[in-house]
């Protein structure tokens, strides 16, 4: 597609509102797509079937419900059925969509990050190569219910960020996306939406189930993943969150993770 400015427009990718996805009747099928021929942002749809988004590079967010996950390479974010969503991603992003049909296999009922292994990744990609019209009893249809039964075993990973429709937590949610380095204290933020400092604690557990300080660390890991599986370089992340040095950005990944950020991305 060529814009009114001659440039190259992106097309929006396939799987956008209003898509019933009715092409397949098998209890699965996988489509693979490189976001740099598509537009980074997927506007807010649903579809019957169970989607798992899967990014292979680059990173991709997904809100859903009450929470906003993050999708870095080696794990997958699982949306159910019927379920509103829009999703952005990351201009390198390679993602595949594994579609499931509702009652296919033991998958969870709410929206979830989950880690992907090796052999299951490989499956999905090997998926998105096959029709959607596969014969069940045939070497696709094996391959299928054996694809199921490994996503149904995957652990779920803590990728998620809760967010709330209470306007003075959306208005603090807002502002510390648009500035994740912005490091007022809970009492400067209570004052700036005109509550006490106690009742701005009382209300943020309410609507994330999280504290203040603990619901900011999970913004910046979101970020953070977001970030660095878009390119970014640990410098250039921990400047933006507002962390006096890269190995204290460092620091508090590894107490998230387990590991550092290049070790993190590596596997």
């Amino acid at each position: 597609m060529i814009s009114k400015s001659g440039q190259s427009a992106a097309k929006r990718p396939p799987c956008g509102s209003g898509c019933d996805l009715a092409r397949s009747d098998r209890p699965a099928f996988a489509l693979h797509l490189d976001f740099s021929d598509y537009e980074a942002e997927v506007c807010q749809h649903q579809h019957r079937q169970g989607q798992l988004v899967l990014a292979l590079h680059g990173a991709v967010t997904c809100t859903a419900a009450n929470g906003r996950w993050i999708v870095p390479p080696g794990c997958g974010v699982w949306i159910p059925g019927g379920v509103p969503h829009s999703n952005q991603v990351t201009a390198n992003a390679r993602l595949s969509y594994l579609f499931v049909e509702p009652d296919a296999a033991a998958l969870p009922t709410q929206c979830c990050t989950l880690s992907v292994s090796p052999m299951l990744r490989e499956m999905i990609f090997r998926l998105t190569d096959v029709p959607g019209s596969y014969a069940p009893d045939g070497h696709t249809g094996r391959l299928v219910r054996v694809l199921l039964d490994e996503l149904a075993m995957m652990p779920k990973q803590k990728l998620e960020l809760p967010v709330s429709g209470h306007p003075k937590i959306a208005a603090i949610a807002a502002a510390l996306t648009a500035e994740p380095g912005d490091r007022r204290t809970m009492a400067e933020w209570a004052a700036h939406v005109a509550l006490s400092e106690r009742s701005l604690e009382r209300l943020m557990v309410a609507e994330t189930g999280l504290t203040f300080g603990r619901w900011r660390r999970q913004l910046h890991l979101v970020i953070a993943l977001r970030e660095l599986a878009g390119g970014a370089t640990v410098q250039r992340v921990s400047s933006d969150l507002g962390y006096e040095s890269p190995t204290a950005f460092i620091v508090m990944f590894k107490k998230a993770f387990g590991t550092t950020p290049a070790r993190y991305f590596a596997t």
